[in-house]
């Protein structure tokens, strides 16, 4: 039986983490959750509510089209870049968190043990992350023009999904399921390319934004730093 694809994967199913590890990731996941519904709460906005709704439909849509890379896997949009640069940090990790909340219970992507190491890895470091690294590129690259937006959210969509690979592939180590020296070069390996397309999914995306609905991006308020991990 070839394991390759549910090793590498980003979802990872029940059976490939220990005991302990789904704990610890379960309790580090429902820490993430609390602070963020606080933040999101305290930032209530009437104009982020339906837009989070439509961005969870979407990422969720988007993520059942899977398109192949290597070995027989495939690769699909995680959208915690995309969640972040139309949410914000806290609005865009609600709404993936959700996503796989949602999809681990009704459709079996992933475990349901190890739904905390999911959403810690694809929701919480995929969007967090992303954002930041949107945000610090497009500070460096003089931070409004198109160009600017559109070459951070390349970088930090590809980002984003290598370091939640390579934290997933610790977890699959920690858990003794196979040695880091052969994990973390296969996640890498299938992610660096699961990037590639994130990168130019999400790019096409706030792309199509910037010409149509350029008010629709999301701007921290002038001063608000409170956003920072």
């Amino acid at each position: 039986m070839n394991r390759l694809p549910a090793l590498v994967a980003m979802h990872i199913p029940d059976g490939f983490l220990s005991a302990p590890v789904c704990a610890v990731m379960g309790l580090l996941a429902l820490a993430v959750l609390a602070i963020v519904l606080k933040q999101v709460e305290r930032r209530f906005d009437e104009r982020t509510v339906p837009l989070m709704g439509v961005s969870a439909a979407f990422i969720f849509a988007a993520q059942m089209i899977n398109f192949p890379v290597l070995g027989g896997t495939s690769g699909h949009l995680l959208g915690g870049t995309l969640a972040a640069v139309l949410l914000g940090p806290w609005a865009g990790t609600l709404s993936v968190m959700v996503v796989f909340l949602v999809q681990a219970f009704l459709f079996q992507d992933g475990g349901i043990l190890a739904l905390g190491a999911n959403m810690f890895n694809m929701g919480f470091i995929g969007t967090f992350l992303g954002y930041h690294l949107y945000r610090a590129v497009r500070t460096l690259l003089g931070n409004k023009g198109t160009v600017a937006i559109l070459a951070a959210t390349a970088v930090s969509s590809w980002v984003s999904v290598v370091v939640a690979a390579a934290a997933a592939a610790f977890e699959l180590a920690l858990s003794g399921t196979t040695p880091l020296v052969a994990v973390l070069p296969a996640m890498l390996g299938v992610h660096v390319l699961i990037g590639v397309g994130e990168a130019v999914l999400t790019v096409g995306v706030i792309g199509f934004l910037l010409r149509t609905r350029p008010d629709l991006l999301y701007e921290p308020r002038e001063g608000d730093t409170s956003h920072a991990p």
